[in-house]
């Protein structure tokens, strides 16, 4: 069964959002300031991240199993590190080793945890309705 488009924008939506406080929880933990000179930080900080995303979408077809944890979050998650991790050092923003450890753990807990959660829900409320 393929998901309507709108369970597939949510899922998106959800991802992209998470990405976006993911850059901002940086930004306000080392610059103290989110959205940066002339409210561009945000946007230099978070672009890398949802390009990768949006490839991880491609790469996984997230469009089939949108909340599915592992067969869409995990490489939806791998995918938008180690893109996002190259295309900000291409773009010559920092990739310390710290930073890499923080980005993986918490886009982990990010992609993939919010589709765990979900399938939980998902299955708690079928058993209820058996």
């Amino acid at each position: 069964m393929t998901p309507d488009r709108r369970s597939l924008l949510l899922a998106l939506v959800v991802d992209a959002v998470l990405i976006v406080v993911f850059a901002a929880i940086g930004r306000a933990t080392h610059d103290g300031d989110v959205l940066g000179p002339a409210g561009s930080g945000l946007a230099t900080t978070a672009w890398p991240f949802l390009a990768a995303m949006l490839l991880g979408w491609i790469v996984s077809r997230g469009w089939r199993r949108p909340f599915a944890p592992v067969r869409t979050g995990l490489p939806v998650w791998g995918v938008t590190l180690v893109a996002g991790l190259l295309l900000r050092a291409l773009s010559g923003q920092g990739i310390a080793v710290a930073f890499v450890i923080v980005a993986g753990i918490t886009l982990l807990l990010f992609l993939v945890g919010w589709r765990a959660i979900a399938a939980l829900v998902a299955r708690i409320r079928v058993s209820r309705s058996a």
